[in-house]
């Protein structure tokens, strides 16, 4: 959990960039890749979906974001995801700034009407939220014939490249 605003906008900091990291490898044709065939979400839809998440989650948490229209249909350009993305992340960004402050962190919020949880505890899900999505959108991408970034660390790429590059 969080107990400060700073101490979020300084870990949201590095987990939007590891975000864009993986948006800013999708290109048009691997949003079609759907997750199987019965399931048809898509790997754009699940961009998408990292978009409009912030607004739902934190949204139910009470902040008012002046985000873009996540509503719409999932796009089909990667970069309109990309450009969605960072648009959203600054909104949120402003928004805390605005709205809550540290003390509001530690009081408590039934998130959903179901999820007993702290103000600073939606920050945490909302984290750990995109944290699960990426995971799934880059085995997606290696099935989109994408190589997805590394993100906590090198991909097999990468790490093929540092072996080779040591001799």
């Amino acid at each position: 959990m969080y107990r400060s605003i700073n101490d979020f906008l300084e870990d949201w900091s590095q987990e939007e960039a590891l975000t864009l990291k993986v948006l800013e490898a999708l290109t048009d044709d691997s949003l079609k890749q759907s997750v199987s065939a019965a399931q048809p979400r898509s790997l754009g839809d699940l961009g998408w979906h990292l978009v409009g998440s912030l607004d739902i989650m934190l949204g139910a948490a009470g902040l008012v974001i002046a985000g873009p229209e996540y509503k719409l249909p999932t796009p089909e350009c990667a970069s309109d995801i990309v450009q969605g993305y960072r648009q959203m992340s600054d909104a949120v960004t402003n928004a805390l700034k605005q709205q809550w402050n540290d003390e509001k962190l530690s009081q408590g919020i039934l998130l959903f009407g179901f999820i007993d949880t702290t103000y600073g505890g939606v920050l945490k899900t909302v984290v750990r939220h995109q944290i699960h999505h990426r995971g799934q959108m880059t085995i997606l991408m290696r099935q989109a014939g994408v190589v997805p970034p590394g993100v906590y660390g090198p991909n097999e790429e990468e790490s093929a490249a540092i072996r080779a590059a040591k001799g």
